[in-house]
């Protein structure tokens, strides 16, 4: 219950995380038919870079803050919904505000389809429910992540995605990932499923890799991106994704986006990605 999302806003791991996210989402509306979107671990919904706790740490400067300069042409058609998605945050809210995933969610739902978000700490879910709870389409929940992914799997409509980001706190909770993935899946095996994770050692990932090749029933992708090496476990060196039942497009994209990102936001000359699929085959 420590964990404030507001001190890492706009880092490399969101920047990495959040426009995978918007390819994810970008391609589910490519039908029409209505989906779901789940966040279990939500945090406020939308950060003030300027504010005293990402002005604590600074990590946003490494971050978003290294995204002001052009990519190349096939980068940034792949980045452009995200760029446009905090273009029309900023607008409303001020330069230095940054969506965090309630927010993009937020912007890309469309009037059929339908987001739930839920947070745990209390000031936090406060802040989130004062923000999203009135949007006719949305609704925030005060429960334990967990719990709620138990709770809200399968909904009613067969498409959709659940975004599973825990805090980390617990020991355990990479390897929980790897479960609560398995078990969501058996509920709801048409879903696509984002497990978001910090990198510090690369060999815990690995197990959990190991385990959902093996007791996947539906593909799926490991996504990564090093800004520093990894054999020095003592910092955060990098963040994943694990995404269950991509979207067709989403290993292309990443193989174009994550190397560029592993370039622009490197730390102390050293940057590297993963791509690898896992499961059985699409």
């Amino acid at each position: 219950m420590n964990y404030r999302h507001a001190f890492h806003a706009g880092n490399f791991a969101d920047v990495m995380k959040h426009a995978l996210l918007v390819r994810i989402l970008v391609y589910l509306q490519r039908k029409e038919t209505p989906l779901r979107v789940i966040d279990t671990h939500a945090g406020i919904g939308l950060y003030d870079l300027a504010g005293d706790e990402a002005g604590r740490t600074g990590e946003w400067v490494d971050g978003i803050g290294r995204l002001g300069d052009a990519f190349s042409p096939e980068v940034e058609e792949i980045l452009a919904p995200y760029r446009s998605v905090v273009a029309d945050v900023r607008a409303r809210h001020g330069e230095a505000a940054y969506p965090g995933s309630p927010a993009i969610v937020r912007e890309l739902l469309r009037r059929q389809d339908r987001g739930v978000f839920v947070e745990l700490h209390p000031a936090d879910h406060e802040v989130l429910s004062d923000a999203f709870n009135e949007v006719t389409n949305l609704k925030v929940m005060h429960l334990d992540g967990w719990t709620a992914l138990h709770a809200l799997v399968p909904p009613k409509e067969k498409r959709g995605l659940v975004l599973i980001d825990p805090p980390y706190e617990k020991p355990n909770e990479l390897d929980r990932l790897g479960t609560e993935l398995i078990i969501a899946l058996k509920k709801w095996p048409t879903g696509v499923y984002a497990g978001w994770y910090p990198i510090k050692d690369a060999g815990p990932v690995d197990a959990v890799a190991a385990r959902l090749h093996e007791e996947s029933a539906r593909p799926g992708l490991r996504l990564e991106l090093y800004v520093d090496d990894p054999r020095d476990p003592s910092r955060l060196n990098g963040s994943g994704l694990f995404v269950i039942n991509p979207p067709w497009s989403l290993r292309e994209e990443a193989e174009k986006l994550l190397p560029a990102l592993a370039e622009r936001l490197s730390r102390s000359g050293y940057g590297a990605y993963r791509c690898e699929a896992f499961g059985p085959p699409a």
